[in-house]
């Protein structure tokens, strides 16, 4: 045999639905069954798209107390604030910049650096 030399398997559209009805049962997971009858269980994955067995997808489900969905809506308005103060500062020293470029340009100085320096602002 050749490095690359794959087996490509085929299978019946019968077995397919075998496998299927049997992780219907319950008795036996994806991996368990991959196992039984050497089936990657992405395959199985692949199979339970195809015919359309939404039933047989894993499914999360999130149980959150009332406290948890509280506290995460406490946790999103802090955020909402917190981005509006950010916002704000950042304007406040959009604005600070802009005022010192004005007051720079009508004092005389080459630049806002050197105002500061006179200042003694910190850049």
């Amino acid at each position: 045999m050749y490095k690359n030399d794959k087996v490509i398997r085929r299978y019946s559209e019968p077995f397919k639905l075998k496998i299927l009805d049997e992780l219907t049962t319950g008795k036996l997971n994806k991996s368990q069954l991959g196992k039984l009858y050497g089936i990657n269980p992405t395959t199985i994955n692949e199979w339970i798209r195809k015919y359309n067995r939404k039933d047989l997808m894993n499914t999360r489900i999130k149980v959150e107390t009332k406290d948890e969905i509280t506290r995460i809506k406490q946790l999103q308005k802090e955020i909402e604030q917190l981005k509006k103060v950010l916002l704000k500062k950042d304007m406040d020293s959009l604005i600070d910049d802009s005022y010192l470029e004005v007051a720079a340009e009508k004092l005389g100085y080459k630049s806002v650096l050197e105002l500061k320096k006179k200042l003694s602002i910190k850049p």
